[in-house]
């Protein structure tokens, strides 16, 4: 069996450079499906205006971005799609690293069944929402412990940062309401994989 990631006690940006090449894993009805991680964003918790916990905000929906590192943070939006995120740091330092986009790599055929209109490999996962939906995450899985849970991990694939010349980063996707935070290079990405939901222009990333 895969060993699994558990250095989740990290601040976001590291986190979510860490994570890149790394295996996602949903066990679900019997099926696994999984694929590695291309994508991702780091949200820095009280002082960072794009995240849910900005100001030391605490509710029923945000609540398990103040667990310790290491567990899971899903959430619903627009009424219609959920997003999965990474728990980082320590219990009660609400940081967290949303998963943007997977290479798909097992189970394809179990993820198109829940995203039929994808008709391309590389739409399949290319997007949070996208994601959640292909791997079956829904609010059910909010909270729950990436080290220990059998629905949901994450598999380490290699020790070590990615090599930096696969390492892309830029400007988060989608925060534009967030002022100058909207301008911070927060979003990391594999360079080249055709995975990732938007590709930056050479300008901007």
């Amino acid at each position: 069996m895969a060993e699994r990631f558990l250095d989740y006690a990290r601040d976001p940006q590291t986190l979510a450079r860490n994570l890149l090449g790394q295996r996602l894993v949903r066990l679900h009805d019997g099926v696994r499906v999984a694929g590695l991680i291309v994508e991702a964003e780091a949200y820095l918790g009280i002082t960072d205006r794009a995240a849910h916990t900005y100001g030391g905000r605490r509710t029923a929906r945000n609540e398990s971005m103040y667990l310790p590192g290491g567990h899971a943070y899903v959430y619903f939006v627009y009424g219609m799609h959920h997003c999965v995120n990474v728990v980082g740091g320590t219990r009660d330092d609400p940081v967290a690293v949303l998963l943007r986009a997977i290479e798909p790599t097992e189970g394809v055929a179990s993820m198109q069944t829940r995203r039929p209109r994808a008709d391309r490999l590389r739409d399949l996962c290319s997007g949070p929402a996208k994601l959640a939906q292909a791997l079956a995450v829904d609010r059910d899985l909010d909270g729950l412990d990436l080290r220990t849970d059998r629905r949901l991990w994450i598999e380490r694939t290699r020790r070590g940062p990615l090599p930096k010349a696969l390492l892309g980063r830029s400007a988060r996707i989608g925060v534009d309401y967030a002022g100058v935070w909207a301008r911070r290079k927060l979003r990391f990405y594999v360079r080249g994989n055709p995975h990732v939901s938007r590709t930056p222009s050479p300008r901007r990333g």
